[in-house]
């Protein structure tokens, strides 16, 4: 049994954030990383419509075009919005429900480490002969070893590190929701973001597993030539489109619900009324993540599959915007008559309503199959997407950002920056975006590193390439209000900056390691906003100050995740032409995985007690 001063001295700065399981440090390394793959997404998108600012541009070659396109689509996807929702995750729910940590904490830092290994094995494509070209969604024969670059190899086994790391994260924010709530926490009472991480989690388990097989199955056909997506062996290339989507479509839902959730508890907190209509925000987040697995078809509603699944699915797809539809208008009801403050978060929160509204029209539009025929491969499909996955998530996890960021770091980011920055954002996504609706009406096809002069297209693309420096620009300014808040600010030494109404505010700022003292007794669904109105302002606790137990950290999930690098740069190198053979990379990164793994069941870990003197002087303290 070790002290918790004892357990903490021992460490330097680097070596506790390499071996650490608490979720609030996770979180924040998720939050680094994720902003650092969005930042570089950020930049192709840029260059890429510099390409596109004037007809017949030769900025940058088609093919560097093609893997900028691609690298920008799969680092936002699975590198940057993923994390970023995770960092959230990881921050609010343990202490949304009154629990000290996650389920698995060991588990958690492994999904971390699995993530960010992913991204770099992806990223480090430019270095190997030019990265994945064949767009985000991989289409097989593009993707296959006769057309497709050595970029593809490192596109399947980046995502398929990536996504286990995804896949245990999901499963252990499962057992942590289900098993670690307060007393009093019934599931009735779960903040909403609690339940869209909930109903997220569940998505992940069920899409990210056909993920995991197709880019198997991929794996299979690029390095050891199998056949299951090759016409001429018998394979079939719409198949892959079938187990892509059948991943692809939940996965908007996997990202946009968390938005969902993070936009549920800022609007009721700086309109200082409870959420309009809980119950059937929850039933309307339930019935949403069962539909996404209903609809991935209407992907490939060009394909030819008939028209009678054709309807089936259209069907399906105009369906999702009832309960959609129910959370909008709850949201509007929540904020109506209510005293609002505007400030960043609420600004965010406020404008992802109408722009989702209008990313969620144009989806309706889309899901009439035979209208798709004439919009897919236009850019106002790129249009419709963007309106979801920036206008809708985006804006929402900047609101989470702006909300969370006094309890996470100690200070509130400068308001007037934060403003500057919004407007900056909003404005230069709206320029970009809604510009390539009409653009895609107009007949401009997606894909295509250029267009030819003559044919009415130039001003409207000038306009949103310009928009996209806006976006940019904005960016640039938040990095200067985390150096300048960081620097100037006050810190926050009340527990609650923003007097709101969920439980991650009953905790001191900074939270200790322990996050609460005692277990708190939830009494209501805005547990803090009651006990402002009904106790004296501080959560009862349910069980008497004694001392805690603690997980320790360990490296192990390093080891195993530098482990799987290794071995899938193994797999491959055997297209590459390296003086080092690959069954050296595959045998290393094998002894370091399973070596790590074998470690770890052998070892007797029973985790450290902060002693109850410790956590008094530690509560005195931080009172």
């Amino acid at each position: 049994m070790v002290s918790e001063a004892t357990n903490t001295r021992k460490k330097s700065v680097l070596w506790d954030w390499l071996t650490t399981v608490d979720h609030k440090k996770i979180a924040i390394l998720y939050l680094i990383a994720g902003a650092l793959f969005f930042v570089k997404a950020g930049l192709m998108a840029v260059l890429f419509r510099i390409q596109l600012i004037a007809p017949e541009m030769e900025f940058i070659s088609g093919q560097t075009f093609n893997e900028l396109v691609t690298m920008h689509g799969t680092i936002m996807l699975f590198l940057a919005a993923t994390p970023l929702i995770f960092a959230f995750a990881n921050f609010a729910v343990p202490l949304q429900i009154g629990a000290r940590d996650v389920a698995f904490p060991f588990v958690n830092s492994l999904g971390f480490w699995l993530f960010l290994s992913g991204g770099i094995l992806l990223s480090i494509s430019w270095f190997f002969g030019g990265a994945p070209d064949a767009g985000w969604t991989s289409y097989v024969p593009l993707a296959s070893r006769e057309f497709g670059g050595i970029g593809i190899d490192f596109y399947v086994l980046g995502l398929q590190i990536s996504g286990f790391g995804t896949l245990v994260s999901g499963i252990n924010f499962i057992v942590t929701i289900i098993n670690m709530r307060a007393p009093g926490m019934t599931m009735m009472r779960l903040p909403l973001f609690v339940w869209t991480m909930l109903i997220t989690s569940m998505l992940i388990v069920f899409a990210f597993t056909p993920l995991a097989a197709g880019l198997a199955l991929l794996m299979l056909d690029r390095i050891f030539d199998a056949q299951f997506f090759i016409p001429g062996e018998g394979g079939n290339v719409v198949l892959w489109q079938h187990i892509f989507w059948i991943f692809g479509h939940p996965e908007v839902y996997i990202l946009v619900l968390p938005a969902f959730g993070i936009i549920s508890e800022v609007i009721p907190a700086f309109s200082k009324k409870r959420l309009f209509g809980y119950t059937s925000m929850v039933f309307a987040v339930l019935i949403i993540g069962f539909l996404s697995f209903m609809v991935w078809l209407h992907h490939m509603f060009t394909v030819g599959v008939g028209p009678i699944a054709n309807s089936v699915f259209a069907i399906a797809t105009m369906t999702i915007a009832v309960p959609t539809g129910i959370k909008i208008f709850n949201w509007l009801f929540t904020m109506w008559g209510g005293k609002i403050r505007f400030t960043t978060a609420m600004h965010f929160a406020a404008s992802f309503v109408p722009t989702f509204v209008l990313g969620g029209v144009t989806g309706v539009m889309l899901a009439m199959a035979p209208v798709t025929h004439l919009y897919h491969d236009t850019y106002f499909v790129v249009a419709h997407f963007h309106y979801i996955i920036v206008g809708g998530i985006v804006l929402g996890l900047f609101a989470g950002f702006f909300y969370w960021y006094p309890k996470m770091f100690g200070h509130k980011l400068n308001e007037t920056l934060g403003i500057i920055m919004f407007w900056l954002f909003y404005i230069g996504f709206h320029l970009t975006f809604f510009i390539q609706h009409i653009l895609g009406l107009m007949g401009m096809p997606r894909r295509v590193y250029t267009f030819l002069e003559g044919q009415g297209l130039d001003t409207m693309n000038f306009i949103s390439t310009i928009g996209a420096f806006l976006m940019s620009a904005a960016i640039i300014v938040l990095v200067v209000n985390i150096v300048y808040s960081a620097l100037n600010s006050e810190r926050v030494t009340v527990k609650d900056p923003w007097d709101a109404r969920t439980l991650e505010w009953a905790t001191h700022t900074p939270i200790p390691e322990y996050n609460f003292a005692q277990t708190p007794q939830v009494r209501s669904l805005d547990p803090v906003f009651y006990e402002k109105i009904h106790g004296n302002g501080e959560m009862k606790p349910v069980e008497p100050l004694d001392e805690i137990h603690m997980p320790n950290g360990s490296i192990l999930p390093l080891i195993i995740s530098i482990g799987l690098f290794i071995a899938g740069f193994g797999f491959i190198s055997f297209h590459l032409d390296l003086f080092i053979s690959p069954y050296v990379f595959i045998a290393v990164g094998g002894i370091l995985t399973f070596g790590a793994m074998a470690a770890r069941s052998l070892q007797n870990d029973h985790g450290y007690h902060i002693d109850k003197e410790t956590v008094e002087s530690m509560e005195k303290e931080l009172s």
